[in-house]
């Protein structure tokens, strides 16, 4: 029996989310299913790394999975694809030592959160940004953002708190960024509450909007009371980047490709 590993993509528009649910199109059902018609096997459970909420995006969402199938990953890649809906693609499939668990093994996460604040909107990306109305101030929204950093009791940003066992996380990078009229916000952390960066990107908009000073944001995360962050930020507008593992199973070098224009010569996250 082999442990596979597969990094894929999708756009969370049609999708209930991740996980599975009876009379809901989900991406664990549509990634399952196309598994099982081509290793032929009568039950596959994919092990995601993180479920992500309906209309979430994905860009390097992690599974693994065990299968008896023969064929080599590369090819079964390719032939997962070809049972594939287009709003879901496999990026890359390889073997993995039997322990490896696609959660638990996971050492960070990195989440986008994608604005659009210029006018008129772009009809183009509506289901991939979230417009405001209101210019933002991404340098005040970044300095904003500074208060995150560290380890700290994040239930401020937590729906329905308690969610977990506990709401203490480690945020190591909170970057704005602005690209023409696009602001871009990429927190990475051990590990991420319910909706905390989609709450996280509704609070910096209250503070790029001036309707709130950059010191706010500590004192909310300080305070640890969900009614005083700010609003949750529409689903559409998240994605997925990537997941990050420890040797011997980082995975290898296929950076999230650009969602949007960056500044020239500027790496990917």
């Amino acid at each position: 029996m082999r442990n596979l590993r597969f990094v894929i993509r999708y756009d969370g528009t049609g999708f209930a989310g991740w996980q599975t649910q009876p009379g809901q199109r989900t991406v664990q059902d549509v990634f399952e299913a196309a598994v099982r018609a081509i290793t032929r096997q009568e039950r596959v459970r994919a092990n995601v790394s993180g479920r992500t909420d309906a209309g979430v995006h994905a860009v390097g969402q992690v599974v693994n999975l065990y299968s008896p199938t023969a064929i080599p990953a590369d090819a079964l890649a390719k032939a997962v694809n070809s049972q594939l809906p287009p709003d879901v693609c496999v990026r890359r499939c390889d073997d993995v030592p039997q322990s490896f668990c696609a959660n638990k093994d996971a050492a960070g996460k990195t989440y986008r959160y994608v604005i659009c604040d210029g006018r008129p909107h772009d009809p183009f990306l509506g289901r991939y940004a979230w417009h405001n109305r209101q210019p933002l101030d991404a340098d005040a929204m970044s300095e904003g953002a500074t208060g995150l950093l560290g380890r700290h009791d994040f239930r401020c940003f937590e729906t329905d708190w308690p969610n977990r066992l506990t709401s203490v996380r480690t945020i190591t990078r909170c970057d704005v960024r602005r690209s023409g009229e696009y602001v871009t916000l990429d927190v990475s952390a051990d590990g991420f509450l319910y909706n905390m960066v989609r709450a996280i990107a509704g609070t910096l908009v209250q503070v790029g909007r001036g309707a709130w000073p950059p010191d706010r944001v500590r004192e909310v995360v300080a305070a640890r009371d969900r009614k005083l962050a700010g609003p949750t930020a529409p689903a559409h507008g998240l994605f997925k980047l990537r997941v990050d593992y420890p040797d011997p199973w980082v995975l290898p070098g296929d950076e999230p490709a650009w969602l949007f224009p960056r500044d020239p010569g500027e790496r990917p996250a």
